[in-house]
């Protein structure tokens, strides 16, 4: 009877080993889980906040940009203004090559925000890049001797900074989205 005794005690010993060495199992399993899971979401919104912050500086930039071409364009209507002359000339062609050199930037900061996207601000972005187009187009006819290049370039200015709204309109929306 005594190793009967013995017996029912080493078999309870281990039954409760085997019971603590599985629970310890699967706490572990559970606790590397949710490790794992709490490392995931933190990448996951790691992600999303470092998208979010280059989406607006982008953003930023493409604005920026922007208005640097408006200033630039305010600049070549005063010039166009002034008296035909062999200065206004000069004046002309130095502002178309300071437009093209800006035209770059721009184009650069609309391929960005067309990356970083959304698709929305992207569109909106390479529309604001187009709007451009018509006042090159002025400045061109002026250079050629075109008299009409003037009122090309006044009728840029309206779409020019319709296109910058909706774009910082689409900005604002992805960025509140994000």
């Amino acid at each position: 009877m005594g190793d009967n005794g013995t017996l029912w005690t080493l078999a309870i010993a281990v039954v409760t080993g085997g019971t603590a060495v599985l629970a310890s199992w699967v706490t572990g399993r559970g606790s590397a889980r949710a490790a794992t899971l709490q490392a995931e979401t933190a990448a996951r919104t790691q992600r999303a906040e470092r998208l979010r912050e280059s989406r607006r500086i982008a953003y930023l930039d493409l604005i920026e940009q922007a208005h640097r071409m408006g200033e630039l364009y305010w600049e070549t209507s005063a010039v166009l203004r002034r008296p035909d002359s062999a200065e206004r000339l000069g004046a002309l062609r130095e502002l178309h090559d300071r437009e093209i050199a800006e035209y770059a930037r721009i184009r650069r900061c609309a391929r960005v925000v067309e990356l970083e996207g959304p698709p929305e601000a992207a569109t909106a972005a390479l529309a604001l890049q187009k709007a451009t187009g018509p006042f090159h187009a002025g400045v061109t006819a002026e250079l050629d001797g075109d008299p009409t290049g003037r009122d090309h370039l006044d009728a840029a200015y309206r779409p020019f900074w319709q296109a910058l709204e909706l774009f910082v309109d689409a900005a604002r929306t992805a960025h509140q989205r994000d």
